[in-house]
């Protein structure tokens, strides 16, 4: 839940600072008993088909890049990373980027992270594993 509400607060706070304004973008319909109401999104952003992370093993020192497309899984050692959406400003695309990442422990299959990750803010909602650490750097539109 505390997950939940600081990738709420990462979003809102990113559409802030990347429009200058507090507007955020709603679906214009209300939703009716039992559905999910909408998620908010700032008015200027543009989803990716993918995303380009970094990864980091620290007990060896070795970082890899991963290229994932959306609704893709990737291992990184003992990691199983799924994107679900890549955002990014529509008028500067190479300025900033948030993804929402799933990342289970393959050998324990828990969940390990579960939520909005920043280019421009990584340590604002990171991964929390003692051997990896994984970061966004952008998103990816071919």
């Amino acid at each position: 839940m505390i997950r939940r509400a600081a990738s709420a607060v990462a979003l809102g706070l990113w559409a802030v600072l990347a429009s200058g304004t507090t507007a955020v973008a709603q679906d214009a319909q209300a939703p009716d008993a039992g559905q999910t109401a909408p998620q908010p999104r700032p008015a200027d952003a543009a989803e990716a088909s993918g995303a380009v992370l970094r990864a980091l093993d620290k007990v060896s020192g070795a970082t890899t890049d991963l290229t994932i497309r959306v609704h893709e899984t990737k291992a990184f050692g003992k990691l199983d990373i799924t994107l679900s959406d890549c955002r990014f400003p529509a008028e500067d695309p190479s300025s900033n980027a948030w993804a929402h990442l799933t990342i289970v422990d393959s050998a324990s299959k828990t969940t390990v992270f579960s939520g909005w990750m920043i280019a421009s803010s990584p340590a604002l909602n990171a991964l929390d594993h003692p051997r990896y650490d994984v970061w966004v750097l952008s998103c990816t539109t071919s």
